[in-house]
């Protein structure tokens, strides 16, 4: 194995992660948060470099692959859509520059799945057509992190692009329709901390399943907004949101016994997020919070990960 790889738009590490468990190296990572950069450095002993708009393509070492998880806000459905009028949108731009002069064999984006819709789908044209301009051939596909591992129902955008002259068709992983459950999954003991003590109802269904392949949702808070939805532990955890708000912001409430409902704990966002029990997460719970909502979930990225080392590697 000798392919080499670059993380940008790090976050706290799921791709670098995903593709050292499968013997790459990195050689370069960017990002601009401080926290993240904290922990990324405390799990991979290296502080990416910041701002990637000023770090020049010729002080960026040669690699194979480019991963990338570009920010999301610009096109996110919870956002104001502002796409490539979002300076973080334009930020695709600067993942061309990177590619244009390195000229690396595959490119591997991550993005909301609100990506492939915004703008009437005129947003994804124009990263498709910029791609092919600079000789990449591009699939990409909307998928599941439940049905690649992780214990969450997490949607994501998926493009990966394959240099022209490889003359080499990428094809992603197939998925399985699994019965994930948070039960069994969750830290042990009480967690006082993080239970919600406020006016609810319940609704649970008489054939509670034990395992589903999505969210069970059985009771809310208020008006059952976002954030005020809670769940079953039987089935796998909702979408963590950097941002959200509600009574279970971030994480969801969940069922956790007959009398307890409470949000995930940090350790417990870092498990279904697919990240080793032995990852050091940031001690400021909310900051962790954000940084889970953030990331990518590593195990769809290790399986097109391996789809992409099989190909190239």
């Amino acid at each position: 194995m000798n392919l080499k790889f670059i993380d940008l738009f790090a976050g706290i590490g799921g791709f670098r992660l995903a593709f050292e468990q499968l013997g790459a190296k990195c050689v370069f990572s960017s990002e601009w948060d401080k926290h993240a950069q904290f922990i990324y450095n405390q799990n991979f002993n290296e502080t990416p470099h910041g701002d990637i708009t000023a770090i020049k393509e010729k002080d960026i070492p040669k690699h194979d692959i480019i991963c990338a998880g570009f920010p999301c806000q610009a096109f996110s459905i919870s956002g104001k859509q502002l796409g490539f009028n979002d300076t973080r949108g334009t930020l695709f731009f600067d993942i061309v520059r990177i590619a244009e002069y390195h000229n690396p064999k595959v490119l591997f984006l991550e993005n909301v799945k609100n990506l492939a819709s915004h703008d009437n789908g005129k947003t994804l044209q124009i990263i498709l057509s910029t791609l092919d301009n600079i000789g990449y051939d591009v699939k990409y596909q909307v998928l599941n992190a439940v049905n690649y591992g992780a214990l969450t129902a997490r949607e994501r955008i998926y493009l990966v692009c394959v240099r022209k002259d490889l003359q080499k068709e990428f094809e992603f992983p197939k998925p399985t329709i699994p019965k994930v459950s948070l039960r069994g999954n969750l830290d042990k003991g009480k967690k006082s901390a993080y239970i919600i003590k406020k006016k609810h109802t319940l609704d649970i269904p008489n054939n509670l399943p034990n395992g589903a392949a999505y969210p069970i949702r059985v009771g809310s808070f208020n008006k059952g907004g976002q954030g005020d939805r809670i769940y079953s532990i039987n089935g796998p955890a909702i979408t963590l949101s950097a941002y959200g708000g509600g009574t279970a912001s971030k994480t969801g409430a969940y069922l956790v016994s007959k009398n307890q409902i409470r949000k995930l704990t940090p350790r417990e966002c870092a498990r279904i997020m697919g990240f080793p029990e032995e990852f050091k997460i940031h001690p400021k719970r909310n900051e962790a919070y954000k940084q889970f909502g953030n990331s990518v979930a590593v195990p769809v990225i290790r399986a097109i990960a391996n789809n992409i080392i099989t190909l190239v590697g």
